[in-house]
């Protein structure tokens, strides 16, 4: 009879820990996290291939050319490829550049919602609730 106990008992809390474990992961912050991740990764592969495809060549052709180096990732001095490390920082840069932009973009739109709402009626009546009663406080 204990046995049937501790068997049930290790059925049910291998049953709770799996229906823990799936309520975990089917919550929306999991899920939006894993979502953003994804798109970070394929984010960080079209800033990856604009610094290899476009501003390498564009920009830094001159100063690969001086270097007598075809890839920025060539660049090296005594074994140390700076190159490699110069291309990340350059990746870095646009990337956050980037998001810096989009969030900037999204705070402007919410600023502009948040005007075009205007305050609500019971926010208006409670700011002229308070000048009424600074308005009093100031002459007695």
């Amino acid at each position: 009879m204990a046995n049937r106990q501790v068997r049930a008992r290790a059925t049910s809390s291998v049953g709770s820990f799996a229906n823990d474990f799936k309520d975990f992961l089917l919550r929306g912050n999991v899920v939006d996290l894993a979502i953003a991740v994804v798109i970070g990764a394929a984010f960080g592969t079209i800033i990856t291939s604009l610094i290899d495809d476009i501003i390498t060549p564009l920009l830094l052709a001159p100063a690969l050319a001086a270097a007598q180096v075809d890839d920025i990732a060539n660049l090296s001095y005594n074994g140390i490829k700076y190159g490699s490390f110069l291309a990340a920082v350059i990746n870095f840069i646009i990337i956050a550049f980037v998001l810096f932009a989009i969030i900037r973009m999204f705070e402007r739109l919410k600023r502009t919602d948040e005007v075009e709402a205007g305050p609500t009626p019971t926010e208006k009546l409670d700011a002229t609730m308070m000048r009424l009663n600074e308005t009093l406080e100031r002459k007695l």
